[in-house]
Order: C-alpha cells, then structure tokens, then sequence
C-alpha cells in the first residue's frame, strides 16, 4: 500500500484533499507545554552509554486553539461519512479541545474519550503526578461509523480465576482506559523522537477503526508511527509534518519499506511536489 510523507504546512496540505476522501484520521499535535519537547536517544555499547541524535521541537503557543480549530475544520471536510477522527491531547489543552471539537463536530459525534494511562518516569512531590493522555474520537456520522469489533485486541482479566478458565484464555476487550507503557527510551522501537506514541497503542486504532485499504491521514506526523502502523496493516496513508527533523526520522523508519513517496509543499499554497524538485 502507498505511503505519502508530505513535507509542509499541513493546513495548505488540508486544503488541497479532496472533500470526503479519508476513512480515519489521528493527530498527535504538540501538547502546548510551553517547553521544547526534545529527549536524548542512547545505546549501549561494550558496557559504555553512547549518545545518539536527539528530535524534538518547539512547544507553545500563543493561541492554541485558534491554531487548531482551522486545521480540524479542515479534518471535518476531508472525512468520509463513515470516517472518524481521533485527537491525541493531554490535561493541558484537553477541555478546551472537547469543546472545540463538540462546536465543529457536533456533541452527537462524540464517541469516546479514551485515556491512555501510563507507569514510568519521575514522580513529583507537589502534586498527584500526571501519567495519562487524552484521545478524543469522533464519527463524523454518529450512527454510521467503522468499528470492528472482532479486531480488538484481548487483554487479561485482573482476577482470572473469577472469570473462570474460558474467559481467562480468550482474554477481555479493554475498556476506554488503556494501561500501556511508553516507547522504551532504549528499546528497538525508539526513533529518538520526543513524543513518540507506542505502536500498539497506533495499532488498536487503526485495526479497529479501518479496514484494509482504507485511506488513513496524521497531518502531525512526528516520528510516523501512525504511517507505519497504517502501511504494515494494509492501509493507504498520509503523513505531514512541518519539521525537518520529523522528516530525516521518518526517511530510516521507511526505508525498508516500498512504494513511499516523498513530496515537499510551496510556501505560498501549500500544494504538494515532490521532493527531487526540493533538492534541486
């Protein structure tokens, strides 16, 4: 299946797909911490730590929502009927986007509000220490919308004996809190990219929420792991980021990959070529 990473701004990008052409979209925008989102990526080698490159990028805005809102109108249009959208947020900037959301979705559209809850890291000692996200979905049809059931992934049960054998074996269906960890600082999976999501997390989404050749759209791109996971999984996907580190990133995680096309936007409108005509 063809993977597109679009290097640009993505609200150009938006404005140039065509109405109704996308079955599901995620973004992972930036969080709005008011810091530079940057981690250190290192590996070990004959028992000495060695650095590598680190990816990140800046982190605030003046007005977040008003950077948003124009982007998600955006989303609204390109969906299909049938299409979701899923918002990945945290308790910063994440009421202020549920209301957002509600006014250009409709509160009918709503779905769920999924928390990814997490374990690792500092704790801190002046306040109950943040360890979760928020990921908004909503259908842009409340009635008429991609769920596939039978793709959900099983989890175990937290007393199994109470369950009985059966139900111990096949496992039970997560609820709308996922209790996974982060992507490994030193784990295979780790691009040195701040921010970057676990794909199992990516994985959930994209099986249960599309179907094998669906169009799929992240137009926060970031490291690509909703790329990867759309591309492994049989689905057709559209990557844009505006930073060239998110770039460099994506070009090793795909290069074992065929059929990727890299494409470059004009500053002026936004309109897509490709990336040989950027190295000229």
């Amino acid at each position: 299946m063809k993977l597109e990473v679009h290097f640009g701004d993505n609200l150009g990008y938006l404005e140039k797909v065509p109405a109704e052409s996308v079955d599901l979209i995620y973004i992972d925008p930036p969080f709005n911490t008011g810091r530079r989102q940057i981690r250190t990526r290192f590996r070990t080698v004959d028992g000495e730590r060695k650095d590598e490159p680190s990816y990140g990028y800046a982190d605030s805005f003046d007005d977040f929502t008003g950077f948003l809102e124009p982007r998600l109108c955006e989303a609204r249009r390109v969906l299909k009927p049938d299409g979701s959208l899923f918002l990945h947020i945290d308790c910063r900037e994440s009421h202020y986007c549920k209301v957002m959301l509600d006014r250009i979705f409709g509160r009918e559209s709503f779905k769920n509000e999924i928390v990814w809850a997490y374990d690792y890291g500092a704790r801190s000692k002046k306040r109950w220490s943040a360890k979760h996200d928020n990921i908004f979905w909503y259908a842009k049809n409340p009635k008429r919308y991609t769920y596939n059931y039978e793709a959900i992934d099983r989890i175990p049960y937290m007393a199994p004996k109470l369950a009985g054998p059966e139900k111990a074996a096949r496992g039970k269906t997560p609820t709308d809190v996922w209790w996974h960890t982060i992507v490994s600082p030193n784990g295979l999976e780790k691009t040195g990219y701040a921010t970057q999501k676990p794909r199992s997390i990516i994985d959930r989404i994209v099986k249960v929420h599309s179907n094998p050749g669906d169009r799929l759209l992240d137009f926060f791109a970031g490291s690509g792991t909703f790329g990867e996971s759309a591309h492994l999984l049989g689905r057709e996907c559209a990557l844009v980021d505006c930073n060239p580190e998110a770039i460099e990133v994506m070009k090793r995680r795909f290069a074992r990959f065929k059929n990727v096309e890299w494409h470059c936007a004009t500053a002026a409108t936004g309109a897509a070529k490709p990336a040989r005509e950027r190295r000229k």
